[in-house]
Parts: structure tokens; sequence; C-alpha cells
């Protein structure tokens, strides 16, 4: 089967921006994924590390952190392009 046909409808994606306050490397992220998933019509959420105890203990070394449909994407930084590219997929 070709692969577009098994790819999934936007709206059924899901991006979640794991991030703390006062992070500029988060703020930068969450701009890129704004952007991205608004061009694509992808939802997203984010979640605050220092508000949950198990997601701090998962990455309060990696933030910010971009999981898509709850697999982990990228950490620190996140390109554009890439995020386009594993949400196209």
């Amino acid at each position: 089967m070709s692969p577009l046909f098994r790819r999934r409808p936007p709206r059924d994606r899901l991006v979640t921006l794991i991030r703390k306050p006062g992070c500029h490397l988060c703020d930068d992220a969450q701009v890129v994924v704004e952007k991205v998933c608004g061009d694509l019509g992808v939802p997203w959420e984010q979640k605050d590390i220092t508000e949950d105890r198990e997601l701090h203990a998962q990455y309060w070394e990696q933030i910010p952190v971009v999981l898509v449909d709850g697999r982990q994407h990228t950490f620190w930084r996140v390109n554009e392009d890439r995020l386009r590219k594993a949400l196209a997929d």
C-alpha cells in the first residue's frame, strides 16, 4: 500500500510540548510548534514539568521536549522541517 494512503489525518495527530516556566528554549520551541501545528491543522498541548512529578523525573534534563502522538520526537531545539516531516508521515 502506498504511504499516501497510510497517513493519519492531521486532526488525528497530537503534538505535546513539555516545558517549564522561564525557559527560553521552551519559548523558542513553542513558536515552532505553534507555527507548524497551525499550518498543518494539528492539535497541540503543553505540559509543565513543575506540575507533574512523572514528567519531571523523565525529562528534566531534556526540556523542552516535543512528543508526537505520545512518542518523543526531539528535545532542546525543535527543527521546523523535521517536525513537519514527522507530522506528514
